[in-house]
């Protein structure tokens, strides 16, 4: 693995995205994510995973300076997957857990909002939602039910028509996160809602969630034609490209 360490813990696994810097999401983090917790899911030694980021990052959201080098197969390919991997987690039968190390806005937020349980870092400059209208990338439908899911409709309707950016005080009081505490209580606090999860029978937790789930996991759609085709219609539209290098360009100011 590449972009991902894992640590195996007594019953359940901790599993670090580490890619760069800012752990911005391309096509290898997205496979790597896919076949670690499918693998997991069949791991009857694993009761439990907790997702975690690099100091000051999460995920820093898709790694556009990649993508808009991507062709048409490409990003096709990568539409789709990222798709199902956001499936996929929100399928996820066990226990599982977000570390939110530092920023979390867009792809870092379709994660993070599969999981059962959210600590993040209690940091004002960090950010988390989705934020797709923002940078001009088309959302799914998938992503509106996940959000919708935690946030409630009218909320989220709001939040991603303006392209809102959660802080985590802010994402804590509208349900986004489940607690907030300082940059090293992280994963010691994800390790302590673990223990209390992995307390209870496996197949009752599994039967809870599954029931609790229901509603949103029955919206979810596995192969949509339709959105995938206009989310790359819209990819490359001259004038979303013209805004998405001019946002490139930013960050690579930013760096110098």
């Amino acid at each position: 693995m590449n972009t991902i360490n894992i640590t195996k813990k007594d019953g359940y696994s901790i599993v670090q995205i580490a890619r760069g810097k800012a752990n911005a999401v391309n096509q290898e983090m997205v496979t790597e994510l896919r076949a670690t917790f499918a693998e997991m899911e069949k791991d009857n030694t694993v009761q439990g995973v907790i997702l975690t980021g690099t100091t000051n990052f999460f995920s820093a959201g898709l790694d556009l300076i990649e993508l808009y080098g991507y062709d048409e197969q490409q990003m096709r390919d990568f539409f789709i997957s990222f798709g199902l991997m956001h499936v996929e987690l929100a399928r996820f039968t066990k226990p599982f857990i977000c570390a939110i190390t530092g920023y979390c806005p867009a792809g870092g937020t379709v994660i993070a909002i599969t999981a059962d349980y959210r600590v993040m870092a209690d940091n004002p400059k960090f950010s988390i939602g989705l934020n797709e209208m923002a940078v001009n990338v088309q959302i799914s439908q998938n992503l509106i039910e996940g959000y919708s899911y935690w946030l409630g409709s009218s909320v989220a309707n709001e939040k991603v028509l303006d392209g809102h950016l959660f802080s985590p005080e802010e994402a804590l009081e509208a349900n986004l996160v489940n607690q907030v505490c300082g940059a090293d209580e992280v994963l010691p606090a994800a390790e302590k809602q673990m223990k209390k999860y992995l307390y209870a029978d496996p197949d009752i937790f599994k039967n809870t969630k599954a029931k609790l789930r229901k509603n949103w996991l029955g919206k979810l759609n596995d192969d949509s034609t339709d959105e995938l085709d206009e989310a790359l219609g819209i990819w490359w539209k001259p004038e979303v490209r013209t805004k998405m290098k001019a946002l490139i360009e930013s960050f690579s100011n930013k760096k110098k």
